[in-house]
């Protein structure tokens, strides 16, 4: 088997991310090629897509929410994410198995132990209808009908069983924190599509053009779905298989091309939650090891982060009218005037008027 270098991997990986050079395709298609953009905060997905394409704006993304064209929903992994309306109808599907075992866990089992899950599906499916609803009062009606339950959970419990998408205004720019005002609907009813799951190995094809190579555990991590192998192999000749420098074996689509370990990787500035990041099992590609507790502190919270030579090098964030820089360790005085600049093209985004914000490198 051929042999793929760290750093080869990096470079592959950022440009198929469309991080090695800003994508001019429109929005649509660069979310099609993300597959899913992870948005559990509607802000993010909007820096994910700056952060990869010239010159977007948000109503770019906006306007396909509005126009049903995208939608936000629990997809991979149990998590909210943004997806191309037409890959939702068979994403969300064909990932249900992760979800269905998410709604054994302890958090659901305890609260459903004496309740039909179907029947609560079902009742969830009536209570929603054709309508679109704000989650709380789905949440209300659900805790009536089911005395003694905690309506929150249950409504999450009716989501992971039934395709809901949150309908705008919510999960568009600026409305940060208003998970309590989240609107649901029906997909069924709020795209006019049929959920129709697509086969195991279109939704590899799909990772793999934007993750590959990866490994069959990335695959896993990625999707949440088990037992991938006994699907690659399945593949055959579909795929390439590889090994990286501790001797894993990774696959790859059979036709794909692979980017130079030592081509030129600019200053990225990434959102929270990027998928970059929780798109592999293994990430020593583009973050080490020593690092990630410092993105990933706990509680489920990944951090905004900025690369530098390919490599997540530090955290950065919004507040108190600064927009603040924060390497692990020092950074040369190039890389660090690199960042700052990144920065200062980042900011006029975020925020409408910046008089009296500045940029800070600690």
């Amino acid at each position: 088997m051929p042999s793929i270098s760290r750093r080869a991997l990096n470079r592959t990986l950022l440009q198929r991310q469309l991080l090695s050079d800003r994508s001019v395709r429109p929005a649509l298609e660069v979310l099609r090629h993300l597959v899913a953009v992870q948005s559990q905060e509607p802000n993010w997905p909007y820096v994910g897509l700056w952060t990869r394409m010239e010159n977007f704006k948000q109503d770019e993304l906006t306007s396909l929410l509005n126009d049903r064209r995208a939608v936000r929903s629990t997809v991979l992994r149990g998590t909210q994410h943004l997806v191309a309306t037409d890959d939702f109808g068979w994403l969300r599907p064909t990932v249900q198995p992760v979800l269905e075992r998410t709604l054994r866990a302890a958090y659901y089992a305890k609260e459903t132990a004496d309740l039909d899950v179907g029947e609560l599906a079902s009742l969830g499916r009536e209570i929603v209808g054709d309508r679109t609803l704000l989650r709380r009062e789905l949440s209300r009606t659900l805790a009536e009908r089911c005395p003694g339950h905690k309506g929150a959970v249950l409504a999450g419990a009716v989501e992971l069983q039934v395709p809901l998408v949150h309908p705008t205004p919510g999960g568009t720019w600026g409305t940060w924190g208003t998970r309590g005002a989240m609107p649901v609907a029906l997909a069924e009813a709020w795209t006019g599509r049929s959920m129709e799951p697509a086969s195991v190995e279109t939704l590899i094809d799909r990772y793999l053009a934007t993750f590959g190579p990866a490994s069959i555990k990335d695959m896993q991590a990625w999707s949440g779905l088990t037992r991938l192998r006994e699907v690659v192999v399945t593949m055959g000749a579909r795929l390439r298989v590889l090994h990286d420098e501790q001797g894993s074996e990774l696959f790859d689509l059979a036709d794909a091309s692979y980017a130079h370990a030592d081509s030129v990787a600019p200053v990225r500035l990434l959102p929270a939650y990027d998928n970059l990041l929780l798109g592999h099992a293994d990430r020593t590609r583009v973050i080490g090891d020593e690092d990630r507790k410092l993105v990933m502190p706990g509680q489920g919270q990944v951090l905004p982060t900025f690369l530098v030579d390919g490599f997540v090098r530090g955290t950065w964030a919004l507040e108190e009218r600064r927009l603040w820089i924060s390497p692990f360790r020092a950074l040369s005085r190039t890389d660090s005037a690199a960042v700052a600049e990144e920065a200062a093209r980042l900011l006029p985004f975020l925020v409408e008027d910046t008089t009296g914000y500045d940029i800070t490198v600690r």
